[in-house]
């Protein structure tokens, strides 16, 4: 059934502004602009923008995405049970569907371990987008050399979480002087850089595809630049609490506050910011990790790390375009279309014949994030009472509004 989705402001491939005009919907696919006729739907002047493709989330959390504007959602293998299995990545792509696509992210090495590497290729037939080391660093170069071999040759992109664990273990904070002033055990910033540096002399070596899933100091980021300016295939990402927050918000003790990697350094934030304007930074997700009181009701040494982060996503991120760091157009390139990209998938643009996923959104509509009151599984955000701006007011998978 073909659809005329009129009145809107559309947020087109390579614009950087909103145009005026409307979006045809042929089935599932968007399709060309045409003569013939079809159901014709007023956007009242709303924005109109590719669905959210989350890159890297903790769990499916229906009742979230759909509040964020997310329709398209990778998860990581961090589960239990460990997605390391063809039969676990069947039944979790499964997870969602009609109104949700879940890419199940495989895992690199037999139950995270690091050591002895997945059923990597099956798990691909059974429809794992990328792999991942999950929240930990392979410290193997052995390992880790053969996992880019082995991804390459099957044109999959590895994942990795960037800190050396010789320098991070044990450690809940960056070393700083909010760090020491708290007693908080810390680790230097620089285990990023290593980590990262690492892995960037490994895809030298063999033209693999990684994604830093978290890149959030200056050192780090300084690394991503060169490499792509040798053109090498490497990608990265952030979460907003790392572009908006500094080690300052763990000041409190608040467990919310407790992340991996953790709150870097205001000099570090500032460098994030910058590498998101240059395009250094190609991903912002959420990290939607939501987390009950018996992960986050304890002293902070002792809490589990992580963030609800798919209700605030958008709104937040929505921030960057206000205080003038980007512009609309480009904010979901960062949200949609390069994460879609880099999972290979058509969907993340607004463009004819890719999936019909889009979302309408009031960009000055108010609210204020509690945690009280959202919709995730756990409202562990740092975010707690910070007034937004920012809502979706409509959203649509494949075409069908839901």
């Amino acid at each position: 059934m073909k659809r005329i989705f009129t009145n809107a402001r559309v947020i087109l491939p390579n614009e950087d502004q909103p145009k005026t005009g409307s979006l045809n919907v042929d089935g599932d696919r968007i399709a060309a602009a045409d003569d013939e006729p079809g159901e014709e739907i007023d956007c009242k002047g709303r924005i109109l923008a590719p669905g959210i493709v989350d890159l890297g989330v903790f769990a499916i959390d229906k009742p979230a995405f759909r509040f964020g504007g997310i329709t398209r959602a990778a998860l990581m293998p961090d589960q239990s049970p460990v997605l390391d299995l063809p039969a676990m990545i069947k039944q979790s792509a499964a997870e969602g569907k009609p109104d949700l696509w879940s890419h199940p992210i495989a895992a690199a090495t037999i139950g995270l371990e690091g050591r002895h590497m997945a059923e990597i290729g099956l798990m691909k037939r059974s429809g794992a987008k990328a792999v991942a080391t999950g929240r930990q660093w392979i410290a193997d170069s052995g390992t880790m050399l053969r996992l880019l071999q082995y991804c390459k040759s099957l044109d999959l992109p590895l994942i990795v979480h960037s800190e050396d664990a010789g320098l991070t273990h044990g450690a809940v904070a960056t070393n700083s002087e909010t760090a020491t002033r708290l007693g908080l055990a810390s680790a230097p910033p620089a285990a990023e850089a290593i980590s990262i540096a690492r892995d960037i002399a490994l895809v030298r070596e063999t033209g693999g595809h990684v994604h830093f899933r978290q890149v959030t100091t200056l050192d780090g980021l300084d690394l991503i630049r060169a490499a792509k300016k040798e053109k090498l295939p490497v990608t990265c990402g952030i979460t907003p609490a790392h572009l908006l927050l500094s080690d300052i918000a763990i000041s409190d003790f608040r467990t919310f506050t407790r992340l991996s990697p953790p709150l870097r350094s205001e000099d570090n934030r500032l460098a994030c910011l910058e590498a998101v304007k240059d395009g250094t930074i190609d991903v912002i997700s959420s990290g939607h990790d939501p987390r009950g009181p018996e992960d986050k009701r304890l002293p902070y040494a002792e809490a589990a790390p992580g963030m609800a982060g798919a209700e605030t996503l958008l709104a937040l991120s929505l921030t960057l375009v206000r205080d003038g760091t980007i512009s609309t157009g480009r904010l979901f390139e960062l949200l949609s279309a390069n994460p879609a990209q880099i999972l290979g998938v058509e969907a993340g643009r607004l463009q004819s014949g890719y999936e019909a996923d889009f979302i309408l959104i009031d960009e000055d509509s108010p609210w204020q994030v509690d945690t009280r009151k959202m919709a995730a599984a756990a409202g562990n955000t740092p975010f707690d009472g910070l007034p937004v701006q920012g809502r979706v007011t409509a959203i649509y998978k494949g075409g069908r509004a839901y």
